[in-house]
This record gives structure tokens, C-alpha cells and sequence, in this order.
């Protein structure tokens, strides 16, 4: 089995939606995570505060630098995210269009690395 991220991505573009439509996802997603535990794919999500709240840290240097806000001035950022254990790619696209069409918005499929041999 494989551990697969499904990120939620969003643009500073994209149009605030209702509050009606707001909480119709909220609740189709909370049907999806429980889905999801439910068929045992569950690791862990979550959806994450606006840009805005962000703070970078770069201690590549002689002394780490704190700055607020994201790493660059990017339109697109992370909005939420799944990791599901599945049994391979094709298995995690299917839970992602089923995230996708829950969230109301695109969904991302990367696979974690594997572990390095010992």
C-alpha cells in the first residue's frame, strides 16, 4: 500500500461562494472523510487558514529569518488536503474525484516517496 496526498488547490482569483454553498460542501465533505474512514483509506486531512496566516522560516543561513506570509507572492495556494492509504494510483484517483466533486473544486494526486531500504 501507498500513501497519496489529494491537495485541494486554490487562486486568490477564485470567487468566495455563498455561505449556502459554503456549508452545502462542508457537509459533503464531511460525508466523504467518513466515507473514507469507513472503507479504512483514512491517514489523516485537513483544511488549512487563509495565505495570509502563513509564516516562513529559512534557516539556510547564519541566523533563521522569520517572515509572515508565504514562501512566495504566488496566485495559487493549498487549501486543504487528504492522505489516504491506497492499494495504488488508479485506486487514488477514484477517491479523489469523489473528494473533488465534495470539495466543489480540482483535486491533486502525488504519491509519497517510499521508505528508503534499511
Amino acid at each position: 500500500m501507498t500513501q497519496y496526498m489529494l491537495s485541494v488547490p486554490g487562486s486568490v482569483d477564485d470567487e468566495m461562494p455563498s455561505d449556502e454553498v459554503i456549508q452545502k460542501m462542508y457537509a459533503d465533505v464531511d460525508a466523504f472523510n467518513q466515507k473514507v474512514r469507513e472503507a479504512g483509506k483514512w491517514v489523516f486531512a485537513g483544511g488549512l487558514e487563509p495565505i495570509e496566516t502563513a509564516t516562513t522560516v529559512d534557516a539556510t543561513g547564519d541566523k533563521p529569518t522569520f517572515t509572515d506570509g508565504p514562501f512566495s507572492e504566488a496566485k495559487e495556494f493549498l487549501g486543504g488536503f487528504w492522505i489516504l492509504e491506497c492499494a495504488d494510483l488508479d485506486e487514488a484517483l477514484q477517491w479523489a474525484k469523489e473528494g473533488s466533486a465534495a470539495c466543489g473544486g480540482a483535486v491533486e494526486v502525488r504519491p509519497f516517496q517510499a521508505e528508503p531500504s534499511a
